[in-house]
């Protein structure tokens, strides 16, 4: 994001999306959470929540999040919890999980290791 861009957005705007809150009840988002949409947005929806739901049918960063909404990462962090605490959206961290099981053995790596020494 542009800096002149947070520096000209609304104070009193933020903190009315937020609700005056500056942190995001769920710990677990950050900057490559995965967010996908559970849900379509009911009418009377705010703005920000239903444009989350249309980004979001398929998976999407929350920094991605933060670049199309033009809103500061922690923003829409509070946002996204929001959702998460009400299943509108899951959140998958690609670092976790699966991501683990994949790794070859150390034993492996260490035969490789020696094979490109021995070169």
């Amino acid at each position: 994001m542009i800096r002149e861009a947070v520096d000209s957005e609304d104070p009193d705007r933020l903190y009315t999306v937020t609700r005056g809150r500056s942190r995001a009840d769920s710990a677990a988002l950050d900057l490559v959470t995965l967010v996908v949409s559970e849900a379509e947005a009911k009418p009377g929806t705010q703005s920000e929540y239903a444009k989350i739901l249309r980004i979001c049918r398929y998976p999407t960063a929350v920094v991605e999040l933060s670049a199309e909404l033009g809103l500061p990462v922690s923003i829409v962090k509070i946002l996204v919890s929001d959702l998460l605490a009400t299943k509108q959206v899951s959140v998958r961290n690609p670092s976790s999980g699966r991501a683990g099981a994949q790794r070859p053995d150390a034993a492996f790596l260490k035969k490789v290791l020696v094979g490109l020494h021995n070169l």
